[in-house]
């Protein structure tokens, strides 16, 4: 795809306008000034562009470059993500730390989500044999990512057609090919991560109403304020109640194999009581 380019009109805060850039589609990514800051469009107006910087802005100035990626804001699914510190553009901190040397995220750095290089043992399914009709959601193997946690590798969202190929049971890097789909129109190969947008929910083929507890090990919860695995809960409550606290405290102890905790406005001691 050939490069977009379009330049910085007004700047105010994180929202910068820019125009002159060619065919722009709502919520796509794109890269503003000289080191390349990460936004997303969030409305077009006539031939002005408006982008929401995830980065700060301080020291663009107008006429500087902004450039169309093609893409929608995605994140990485795939073995790897158990275990990781991400940011809120899941970019993986720790990796951002070895690869500067600073405690701080510098502006315009682009890190993989998942590590491109580590191999995972992919153990083919048994039950799938070449030539046969596979559909979203069929299980092609399956990878031992944790100790307790098994990572199924499955026919990607919205394929559907005939298994020409799969890889045999093997280490793996997650770029490489581990099977080929023909739908008809076109070969579709199988990697054992998938690139989804963040604003397109994952399809389900039913949802489950809730029937067991939800064991937090808390027991002023368990017994008064129950809840049920598979469904939500909110804490509310003023400043100093203590409601991170409790939420890492059901984060460590809750009766679960995976628990991801999102912090979005946290303080930075929180954070890294949490961590």
């Amino acid at each position: 795809m050939p490069t977009r380019l379009g330049r910085i009109y007004r700047i105010a805060g994180p929202l910068v306008v820019a125009e002159g850039l060619e065919s722009p589609r709502m919520y796509e990514v794109v890269y503003v000034g000289g080191e390349g800051l990460i936004g997303e469009i969030i409305a077009i107006r006539g031939e002005k562009v408006y982008i929401q910087v995830y980065e700060e802005t301080t020291g663009l100035t107008v006429g500087e470059r902004v450039e169309a990626t093609g893409r929608l804001l995605s994140a990485e699914l795939g073995p790897g993500l158990i275990g990781t510190i991400y940011d809120g553009l899941q970019r993986p901190e720790l990796e951002i730390g070895r690869l500067t040397g600073d405690i701080f995220i510098k502006r315009g750095i682009r890190v993989n989500s998942l590590d491109r290089s580590r191999k995972w043992v992919f153990n083919r399914s048994s039950g799938v044999k070449i030539g046969e009709k596979v559909g979203e959601g069929d299980i092609l193997g399956s990878i031992q990512e944790t100790p307790i946690l098994e990572h199924k590798v499955m026919v990607p969202p919205g394929v559907r057609g005939v298994l020409q190929w799969i890889a045999d049971s093997g280490d793996y890097t997650i770029e490489e090919t581990v099977a080929v789909i023909s739908t008809g129109e076109a070969k579709i190969e199988v990697k054992l991560h998938q690139v989804w947008p963040v604003r397109v929910p994952r399809p389900y083929r039913e949802k489950l109403p809730p029937s067991e507890p939800f064991i937090t090990g808390k027991r002023v919860i368990d017994f008064i304020f129950p809840l049920a695995r598979g469904g939500k809960a909110a804490v509310p409550g003023g400043f100093g109640t203590g409601k991170t606290v409790l939420l890492q405290s059901l984060t460590r102890w809750s009766h679960a194999d995976v628990a991801v905790f999102v912090g979005c406005g946290e303080r930075g001691n929180e954070m890294a009581d949490a961590l």
